[in-house]
C-alpha cells in the first residue's frame, strides 16, 4: 500500500468500526440511530468554516448526523439541544474573537444570564499563529475554558494549531469523532495528539489547485505604485492564470508560494560551516539537498544574525525550522476585469533591528527576486464572508488605506463590469498624497464618472496634525449614518492591531450621536450589521 491507500483505509475501517456490523459505510441506517453533532466555527479569513464543513462530511460517513454551522446563527440551546458538538475557531488581532464569533461569545458571558450546558460533550480547535506570542489561539483557548465552566463536558483536549494546520486539525478531527462514538472524556485541555487521519473523502480534490497543488503562474507586472519621495515601496503585482482554469470572487485572496533569499541562506550556512550539498529531510518528507531545502521548504528568516549552536548538524538545524507557509493577500482585481489574470497590491518590507537588516520573505521575493515571465505556485483562497452585496443596488461604503485599498480595487471593478448602480463611497489614506495615493488615476477616474458616488482621503503626513481614515469618517458621520440607515454595507481592510479598531470605534460613535442611540444601543446595530453581512472585515 502507498501512504496515501493505507490513509484511506484506515478511515475506511474507522467508519466500519462505528456502525457495527451490517452497516456499510456512507449508509444511512435509520435517522433515530444517528448522533446529531454540531460543528461549529468562528471564522475571519475562512479558514475555520472550510475544515468545519469538511468535517462535516467526514461525520456523515461516519454515521452522525452532522451539520457545520457559524457561530453567529448559534445560541447556547442550539448546544444543548445537538448535545455533541464540535468548534473549530481562528483568532485575530490581539487574540479577539472571529467576527461572526462575538455575539456567541457575548451571550456566553452574560452576567446572570449565563446558560447551563450541562449534558453537552465536547471538543474544540483552535487556530492561530504563534507570531502572536501570548494571544495564540487565545479565541479557542477561552471558548475551551468557558464551555467547560457553564457545565460542558470535554470528550477530547483542545489542539491549538499554527499557521500550518492541516495535519493536526486533520488528527484532532479524527480522534475527536471517534471521542464521540466511544463516549470517553477527559478532564483538561492538553495538545494535540495522535489519531487515524481523515480519510480522503474530506479533503480537497486532489487534483484541482490549491495549497498543496498550486497553479504555477508567470509574473506579468511588477509595477511600483509610490513616487520617487515616499517613504514605502508598494507593488501592484500581476499574474496570468492563462490555461488554468483558475477562478476567483471579488474579495478572496490569492495564496502565493515564496522563496527565501539566495543571500540569506548562503549566510546562515556559511555561520554554521554546513555543507550546502548534503542532503536533509524536507517537512512533507522526501530530500533535498541543503541549500535547496532552505530556499524553498523551511523559514530562515528568524536565524539570520543568530549565533549557531554548538554541536549541531544539518538535520539538527532543519528540524528545528518551521515550515515555509504559501503568504496570502487581498486580490485586488475583478476577473470580469481582467480575464485570465489576478491582481494583487503588495507592501515590501524592508527594516534594520539592532544593525541587522531585514526584510518580508515574500514581498521582497515577488518585488525583487521574482523576474518577469517567472512562474511561482498560486492558488485561491476563499473567503466568503468578504463579498460586494448581492444586489447591484445596495450602497456600499469601504474604509481601505494604504494596501487594503486592493480588495475595494476589485469591488470597483466588479461593479463597473456588472453595471451595477448602487451606491459607493471609498475611505482611503496613506502617508502624503504626492507620492502614496495608489491607484490615483483609476481612482479620480472612478469618482469624475461617478462610479465612486464619494471619496474621502486622509493623508497622514501632509500637514502638521496626523489625519487619518476614522478621523474622515467622522467628519462625515451624519452623511455616513443616512447610508447605514439606507442598507449601506460596511467593508473595512488592513490593520488589524491600529485601524481597525479606531475605525470600529469611529462606526460606533457615529452610530450612537447620529443615530441617536445609546451605547449599548449602537453596540447591538453593529451586531446585527455582522449578522446580516453589512459589516465585515479582511484584515491582518
Amino acid at each position: 500500500f502507498t501512504a496515501e491507500q493505507r490513509s484511506w483505509l484506515n478511515g475506511f475501517l474507522a467508519g466500519m468500526l462505528s456502525r457495527g456490523p451490517g452497516l456499510a459505510p456512507g449508509a444511512s441506517g435509520s435517522s433515530a440511530a444517528k448522533r446529531a453533532l454540531l460543528i461549529a466555527f468562528g471564522s475571519q479569513s475562512g479558514n475555520a468554516e472550510s475544515f468545519a464543513k469538511r468535517l462535516a462530511k467526514q461525520a456523515i460517513v461516519q454515521g452522525f448526523a452532522a451539520e457545520a454551522a457559524g457561530l453567529d446563527s448559534l445560541q447556547a440551546s442550539d448546544l444543548v439541544r445537538k448535545g455533541n458538538v464540535l468548534i473549530v475557531t481562528s483568532t485575530w488581532g490581539e487574540g479577539d474573537m472571529p467576527d461572526n464569533a462575538v455575539s456567541f461569545w457575548e451571550a456566553l458571558n452574560q452576567n446572570g444570564s449565563s446558560p447551563a450546558l450541562g449534558g453537552v460533550q465536547f471538543s474544540v480547535l483552535a487556530l492561530g499563529d504563534k507570531n502572536y506570542g501570548d494571544t495564540f489561539c487565545l479565541a479557542g483557548r477561552r471558548l475551551d475554558e468557558r464551555l467547560e465552566q457553564l457545565g460542558a463536558t470535554r470528550v477530547h483536549p483542545r489542539v491549538d494549531c499554527d499557521v500550518d494546520f492541516d495535519e493536526p486539525a486533520k488528527q484532532w478531527g479524527n480522534s475527536a469523532l471517534q471521542a464521540l462514538l466511544n463516549g470517553s472524556t477527559v478532564e483538561a485541555p492538553a495538545g494535540g495528539g495522535n489519531g487515524l487521519l481523515l480519510s480522503p473523502s474530506v479533503e480537497e480534490n486532489p487534483a484541482s489547485w490549491s495549497k498543496k497543488n498550486p497553479f504555477s503562474a508567470p509574473l506579468i507586472a511588477n509595477i511600483r505604485l509610490n513616487g520617487a519621495d515616499s517613504a514605502k515601496d508598494t507593488r501592484h503585482i500581476a499574474f496570468s492564470l492563462a490555461g488554468s482554469g483558475l477562478s476567483y470572487e471579488t474579495g478572496d485572496a490569492l495564496g502565493v508560494q515564496a522563496q527565501n533569499d539566495p543571500a540569506t541562506v548562503d549566510a546562515i550556512i556559511a555561520a554554521r560551516a554546513f555543507d550546502a550539498t548534503i542532503p536533509v529531510i524536507l517537512p512533507d518528507g522526501g530530500q533535498a539537498p541543503l541549500r535547496e531545502a532552505l530556499l524553498r521548504h523551511y523559514e530562515v528568516r528568524s536565524w539570520l544574525g543568530k549565533a549557531p549552536e554548538e554541536p549541531q548538524s544539518p538535520a539538527e538545524f532543519v528540524d528545528a525550522l518551521k515550515k515555509l507557509q504559501p503568504r496570502l493577500y487581498s486580490i485586488a482585481s475583478s476577473l470580469r476585469a481582467h480575464p485570465d489574470e489576478v491582481h494583487l497590491c503588495i507592501g515590501v518590507v524592508r527594516y534594520e533591528r539592532d544593525g541587522v537588516p531585514h526584510q518580508g520573505v515574500a514581498s521582497t521575493f515577488l518585488a525583487d527576486r521574482l523576474g518577469m515571465g517567472e512562474t511561482t505556485g498560486v492558488f485561491v483562497h476563499t473567503a466568503k464572508h468578504f463579498r460586494v452585496p448581492a444586489s447591484g443596488d445596495t450602497p456600499m461604503i469601504m474604509v481601505g488605506p494604504g494596501t487594503g485599498i486592493a480588495p475595494f480595487r476589485a469591488f470597483l471593478e466588479e461593479r463597473q463590469a456588472t453595471g451595477a448602480t448602487g451606491r459607493n463611497w471609498l475611505f482611503f489614506g496613506d502617508q502624503k498624497s504626492q507620492s502614496d495615493f495608489l491607484y490615483r488615476e483609476q481612482i479620480t477616474a472612478w469618482h469624475q464618472d461617478g462610479l465612486l458616488t464619494r471619496l474621502d482621503l486622509a493623508f497622514s503626513r501632509d500637514q502638521s496634525a496626523k489625519i487619518y481614515v476614522q478621523n474622515r469618517m467622522t467628519e462625515q458621520g451624519a452623511e455616513l449614518w443616512r447610508w447605514l440607515d439606507a442598507g449601506a454595507h460596511f467593508y473595512v481592510c488592513g490593520d488589524a492591531s491600529r485601524m481597525a479598531k479606531d475605525v470600529d470605534a469611529a462606526l460606533h460613535g457615529i452610530i450612537q450621536e447620529q443615530g441617536g442611540r445609546s451605547a449599548d444601543e449602537a453596540a447591538a446595530y453593529v451586531a446585527d450589521m455582522k449578522q446580516t453581512k453589512r459589516y465585515a472585515r479582511d484584515v491582518y
